[in-house]
């Protein structure tokens, strides 16, 4: 067993034995509203955004960015399990802005094993067969914050299958400080109507 393992299925056991009533939850989130955000490791959207289990959706993803799956999410969250409002939280200092769909593309065709970055940016470690598979996404990766969150919330307004009167929020989280800052532009480009 790895210590990773081990110090998981520990915390897991700790859990339990304070687990409680939590097992009675209802399935729809409690306060009814969704955030799509990054799966960026210092974000921690419970702390965050005040939340608890039960309270609200939370749908992460490289970048927290729109994707299609994040959409098909987004629709389930509302269609069968009743959430009213969305909200799109990019973040500063994000992976997602050291690298382009190209790149992207280029270090998976010459190897599969993880990658190094340094100032003169990514460079693949050549060891193993690559796959030219990687050509094909769009990344979605991000070159300016705030166009990012205006482009994602406007990606999920546009979409057949998302409801005009369900209002998607705009926001970056400041991995400095903790701080939400509204993206004006892109929770009025989300305003229900």
């Amino acid at each position: 067993m790895s210590k990773i393992v081990a110090e998981v299925t520990s915390a897991n056991a700790d859990y339990v034995a304070e687990f409680g009533d939590k097992g009675n939850l209802p399935m729809p989130p409690g306060r009814q509203f969704a955030i799509l955000t990054c799966m960026d490791a210092r974000l921690d959207p419970a702390k965050y955004a005040g939340l608890a289990e039960g309270d609200a959706h939370v749908i992460r993803n490289a970048g927290g960015r729109a994707s299609d799956d994040a959409i098909r999410s987004l629709v389930i969250s509302y269609k069968l399990l009743g959430t009213k409002e969305w909200f799109v939280i990019h973040h500063t200092d994000c992976g997602m802005e050291t690298f382009t769909t190209e790149t992207m593309g280029e270090l998976l065709a010459d190897s599969l094993k993880t990658s190094n970055v340094d100032a003169t940016g990514w460079h693949d470690s050549n060891v193993g067969g690559g796959t030219t598979d990687g050509k094909y996404i769009n990344w979605l990766t991000i070159s300016d914050q705030e166009k990012s969150v205006y482009e994602d919330v406007q990606r999920i307004r546009s979409n057949s299958m998302v409801p005009s009167d369900i209002p998607i929020y705009g926001y970056i989280y400041d991995c400095k400080t903790g701080n939400l800052i509204e993206v004006p532009e892109a929770t009025k480009a989300g305003k229900a109507s």
